[in-house]
């Protein structure tokens, strides 16, 4: 499964780039889900790197969409990275009291 898991994760990390090249706006939204997806601590633990807890990922992945190896197709990553995007622009807004109701 190990060998699976890290197929998976390159096979996503293509996809994402191929999102990204297509749309290079999104290239903020995706490094901050990056950001947000390295485990506390990365460097501690092997392999050295600052990637996903493979177990988290494949749990997603299976409840997303059914099998723990999957990839996403790349309009839902897009969709996500833009939805991403769009919430941060709102809450950013929301922050500076412009455009809520009170």
């Amino acid at each position: 499964m190990a060998r699976a898991g890290a197929a998976a994760l390159g096979r996503q990390g293509l996809t994402m780039g191929k999102v990204l090249l297509r749309r290079p706006r999104l290239v903020p939204a995706a490094v901050r889900l990056g950001v947000g997806l390295v485990p506390r601590r990365w460097w501690r633990r092997r392999p050295f790197l600052p990637l996903p807890d493979r177990d988290w990922l494949a749990f997603r992945m299976e409840l997303a969409y059914g099998d723990a190896g999957a990839v996403p197709p790349a309009e839902d990553l897009a969709d996500y990275l833009q939805w991403a995007r769009e919430m941060r622009m709102l809450r950013g807004t929301w922050r500076q009291g412009r455009g809520v109701a009170r």
